[in-house]
């Protein structure tokens, strides 16, 4: 007869597919509380380093970065949480792979695609994603090291922390961004960039903006670059005023961007950033003779709040000159292989983290939480309220959990030896971590860039990455 006490002690087993934010605190959460059985996690990255979006997503000079990463770092220092690096789910492991040795997996696999904008002229020459935009200046190992950086005037469309971020690199001289950790390709295509104006489009209002206090504050810092604003962008309906009134985040940035609006001074300034509100994109226009198949200009339809907080469109059209256009206007999740896919909304189907079949019922022993669990929306604080809720999900179901077939703990590193795949492990990244700061500290210059003291230069070829941390 089963012996209802040792099936209580049964040691919980757990992988988990993704080591950004998301997957880091659903770990800490199952291992964190006191519990009268065993809790192993083991936390797989396709990437040889850990913190993916914190590494790969967000600007070098992003001001909160290095209390996120310091947070991070802590947890997976603690010796246990298990990390393996250099794993791609669905290439080097299967699904029924990792539920033969574990009693449940998580996928924390987030949003990394840019989320579709279906107007004319958005497949034109010089019309970007702004994920893949973020990559390439974050140095991610899997894209190309060139960007092409010619435009003098850009749109920059979205209203959310990742447009500012982008419109801030765009925008932000190469030298101003030196004693960040951003590799040598990415300073030399800044420096020879020939942008004079960055424009930021929002459809809402001020009142309705997506960003934070603190990311729109850091616009104000950057070293020869005046913030442009317009008058007739400023309208305020009874729901904006209830905003402002309720929110005192909402209070601050409204307070932030009217204060710049009555104190503007053109300073001569050799760049401008313009924000923008109130417009809806409704073409990319295409350029002529030379200019065929190339970005040449953006048209908006000028919209006015309805009451609400929303928007409706007045009718008027607006052009802008540009000649490259960045979508910001979210993120959005990518399929994975055996695991049900929403292509509506860009997630695992799923209710409360638990993954749903797509008869609607949950799939015993599967989870998800973070962005590819409700999409791309929140700040860090809703990922951890993502994790708990998961976690919650998945302790309640412990006991009718199939066990592993497999549960030893040195079972996966065999398969994965086995396959010949070069894993990276938490002690190779400490080893390559160490070896970027010092880069860093004995920095000399080289490739047109001055000698400096600097944070880190990040390693970027996936290779050498692998190599430091393996050896």
């Amino acid at each position: 007869m089963p012996n209802p006490a040792a099936e209580h002690q049964r040691p919980l087993r757990v992988a988990i597919i993704g080591a950004g934010p998301a997957g880091v605190y659903a770990a800490r959460i199952l291992t964190k509380a006191e519990r009268d059985f065993d809790v192993s996690n083991d936390l797989f990255d396709q990437y040889p380093a850990p913190y993916g979006l914190i590494r790969y997503g967000v600007a070098p000079d992003h001001p909160r970065i290095k209390g996120i990463v310091t947070a991070l770092h802590k947890v997976l220092d603690r010796g246990d949480i298990r990390f393996l690096g250099n794993v791609n789910y669905g290439r080097d492991l299967t699904l029924k792979d990792f539920r033969g040795l574990y009693v449940a997996v998580i996928f924390a696999t987030g949003a990394i695609k840019d989320a579709d904008l279906d107007i004319p002229g958005v497949d034109l020459e010089g019309s970007y994603g702004a994920a893949d935009f973020v990559s390439w200046y974050d140095g991610h190992p899997d894209v190309p090291r060139e960007w092409p950086l010619e435009a003098k005037e850009i749109a920059v469309i979205g209203n959310g922390n990742v447009a500012l971020d982008v419109a801030r690199i765009l925008s932000k001289h190469a030298e101003d961004l030196l004693t960040t950790e951003i590799p040598e390709n990415v300073y030399r295509g800044l420096k020879n960039s020939p942008v004079t104006d960055v424009h930021v489009f929002g459809r809402r209002g001020p009142a309705q903006v997506k960003f934070t206090p603190l990311e729109l504050r850091e616009l104000s810092h950057s070293r020869d670059v005046d913030i442009v604003l317009y008058p007739e962008d400023f309208d305020f309906d009874a729901a904006s005023d209830e905003a402002i009134r309720s929110n005192n985040q909402t209070k601050t940035m409204v307070n932030t961007l009217t204060n710049w609006l009555v104190e503007e001074q053109d300073t001569g300034a050799s760049r401008r950033l313009h924000l923008h509100f109130l417009h809806t994109p409704v073409e990319i226009v295409e350029g002529t003779g030379d200019g065929a198949g190339k970005v040449a200009g953006i048209r908006f339809e000028r919209n006015e709040l309805d009451g609400t907080g929303n928007v409706r469109g007045t009718g008027e059209i607006v052009e802008y000159p540009v000649q490259a256009v960045y979508r910001a206007i979210g993120y959005f999740g990518s399929e994975l292989p055996e695991v049900g896919f929403d292509e509506a909304r860009g997630v695992i189907p799923n209710e409360a983290g638990r993954v749903l079949d797509e008869d609607g019922e949950p799939v015993p022993g599967i989870y998800t939480t973070g962005w590819i669990k409700r999409g791309p929306v929140g700040l860090i604080g809703h990922t951890k309220g993502d994790a708990l809720e998961t976690i919650g999900c998945l302790l309640e179901d412990r006991l009718d959990l199939p066990a592993a077939a497999n549960p030893d703990e040195g079972a996966i590193i065999a398969l994965l030896q086995e396959r010949g795949v070069e894993y990276t492990t938490w002690e190779g990244w400490l080893k390559l971590d160490a070896h970027e700061l010092s880069l860093g500290a004995d920095f000399a210059g080289g490739g047109g860039m001055p000698a400096v003291a600097r944070e880190r230069v990040k390693v970027v070829p996936r290779d050498e990455m692998v190599e430091i941390s393996r050896h």
